[in-house]
């Protein structure tokens, strides 16, 4: 069994970077789907990152499951940052 202090790290550096992560890919998706200017969007989908970034700290340590919590940070933070990346360069 893992010491307490390691999962606890371990959930501090969910929180921070996959947290980051997330609000990231948020980010970029919301940046370039929102129907508004270019700059609009963007402004509102960096103000939106407090929201997204905040909710997925306080996910980090409500869940039980570590494995949960790092799969739950990383997935989406891909699927909506290349999603966004695809749909601001007209790809899709």
């Amino acid at each position: 069994m893992k010491s307490a202090p390691m999962l606890l790290l371990s959930r501090v550096l969910a929180a921070i970077f996959g947290g980051y992560a997330l609000t990231s890919g948020v980010a970029v998706l919301l940046a370039a789907v929102l129907p508004m200017s270019r700059a609009e969007a963007v402004l509102t989908a960096t103000l939106s990152a407090f929201v997204v970034y905040t909710c997925a700290v306080i996910w980090v340590f409500a869940v039980h499951d570590l494995r949960r919590v790092w799969m739950g940070m990383l997935l989406p933070a891909i699927v909506c940052g290349g999603l966004g990346l695809l749909l601001s360069r007209g790809g899709a």
